[in-house]
């Protein structure tokens, strides 16, 4: 076929073709970083926490309404734990100060060396009494567990020493020791002089932060060996139940809570599932939105070429009646209009392309967003080829369909 007669034909009506491949340029640099994003934010929001079955976790904080010492509140901290331990169904309990993507709980600056100006890392700090490896099901990739005597009662009243072992996750051993075994080392919690060591006894592979931030720092996180008491009167404990029996136990928990306690309660309970779906609801609600508007984007893209194609079919009716009386085949017609299409869409393609690049590089820039893969770009150039060619189909085959006796009728 003949490039120059469509060539020629396209630069004599300019104004409809650079309008739809303008259409095509847009649609294609903003869905390709439109499916980049949600891919991004999928990929967020299905992270591991850490815990080995989130389906079967929750937690319940307790207030009680009475004036304990911290000595009594420390005793009903071991009874409460001891209690929940009892209840059929729960297979392990853990005191703690905080739950992965729980979005409360504490922050702290860690350091590979005290002298250090600037710290190394915010790690999120859990604070038990008991095995949160054990409890979350955490995944040990180094090292041990706590040993029951390194776990100790800290009255936040009175002291501010923290137990000289922790564990941390891999995700915060890699950035304080690149390249090297992170058990036996020495961190510190803090800069400065009065910045605080503890040796590394174990490396698990994923612990989420209490923010669940996006990117590694959300696996920042230590896990210090104290059971926190003394503090206030609020108590958070970490519950892992059997498969399939968290909603029974759930309720016989906080029954049982209710009747051991002589003075009133406030209790609260979440699921780690809860946690999740509150966390990335915006997450979840972008994505949709995004998928929305490249379907309307596609469909507003498709209505403009087959508009295009069916005005063009319309006023050139008497031209492709004279080619059919010259001889010319249903399918020349047909291969004329789809060609014709073809390098239009091209044109948006490419410029789609260019365009999409430098969109990409604003929000890498404003929005510090991982660079678009090349495979978005291909794929999308495919996919509005595709799109073009099957736009134009249905107005090139009625323009197929037309009869050399049109040429003659308005003679």
């Amino acid at each position: 076929m003949e490039i120059r007669p469509i060539v020629s034909a396209l630069l004599r009506n300019k104004t409809g073709p650079i309008l739809v491949a303008l259409q095509v340029a847009l649609s294609l640099a903003i869905l390709s970083n439109a499916a980049h994003i949600v891919n991004e934010r999928r990929a967020v929001a299905a992270r591991p926490s850490g815990l080995a079955d989130e389906h079967s976790t929750f937690y319940i904080s307790v207030r009680t309404l009475s004036n304990d010492t911290p000595e009594q509140q420390l005793a009903t901290i071991k009874r409460e734990t001891a209690l929940l331990r009892a209840v059929p169904g729960v297979a392990s309990v853990a005191h703690t100060t905080q739950m992965p993507m729980g979005r409360s709980g504490s922050n702290t600056s860690v350091a590979v060396d005290r002298r250090q100006t600037r710290a190394s890392a915010i790690a999120s700090t859990y604070f038990s009494g008991d095995s949160l490896v054990k409890t979350y099901g955490l995944k040990l990739v180094e090292g041990r567990d706590f040993l029951p005597a390194e776990l100790v009662d800290v009255n936040q009243d009175t002291s501010t020493e923290a137990p000289p072992q922790v564990i941390v996750t891999k995700a915060l051993a890699e950035k304080m020791w690149p390249g090297q075994s992170a058990v036996g080392k020495t961190m510190f919690f803090g800069t400065g002089t009065d910045a605080q060591p503890a040796q590394v006894v174990g490396v698990v592979e994923t612990l989420m932060s209490t923010q669940a931030e996006v990117g590694e720092s959300g696996m920042y996180s230590v896990i210090s060996p104290a059971r926190l008491y003394g503090g206030g009167p609020v108590e958070l404990y970490a519950i892992r139940a059997e498969p399939g029996q968290r909603d029974r136990v759930m309720k016989e928990v906080e029954e049982a809570l209710r009747k051991s306690s002589a003075t009133p309660m406030i209790t609260k309970m979440k699921t780690s599932d809860e946690d999740r779906k509150e966390r990335y609801r915006a997450d979840v609600a972008l994505q949709w939105m995004l998928i929305t508007v490249g379907v309307l984007l596609l469909l507003i893209t498709a209505s403009g070429i087959v508009g295009m194609a069916s005005l063009w079919v319309t006023q050139r009716r008497k031209q492709i009646g004279v080619r059919r009386a010259l001889g010319a085949k249903k399918t020349d017609i047909l291969r004329y209009f789809i060609m014709e299409n073809f390098m239009i869409t091209s044109a948006g393609v490419f410029g789609g392309v260019a365009l999409g690049l430098a969109l990409n590089q604003l929000l890498v820039s404003k929005l510090e967003m991982a660079r678009l893969p090349a495979g978005y770009l291909v794929f999308g150039a495919l996919g509005f080829w595709l799109l073009g060619v099957l736009a134009a189909y249905g107005p090139a085959w009625r323009a197929a369909g037309i009869s050399p006796a049109t040429a003659t009728r308005s003679v």
